[in-house]
């Protein structure tokens, strides 16, 4: 138990540190990204599925790259 807590003030004084070496650098995090990008991930999702029942498994080609870690830190 004492091993969990540990590790959670470990990794959450990481991404204060984090935060402020990339503010330093003049670099910002998109904080609202996963917001704004959910409905658009659900509706990949969503195609995949139905392409998925219509093919089968072996001739699905399903594309899952909804995050674009290069939209996620941007300069300023």
């Amino acid at each position: 138990m004492f091993g969990l807590i540990k590790l959670i003030i470990w990794i959450v004084g990481f991404v204060v540190v984090a935060s402020f070496a990339l503010d330093y650098f003049g670099y910002e995090m998109n904080r609202n990204y996963f917001q704004e990008r959910k409905s658009e991930c659900q509706e990949k999702l969503k195609d995949c599925q139905n392409e998925l029942l219509h093919q089968g498994l072996d001739n699905a080609q399903c594309n899952f790259d909804c995050v674009d870690p290069k939209l996620i830190i941007k300069k300023k």
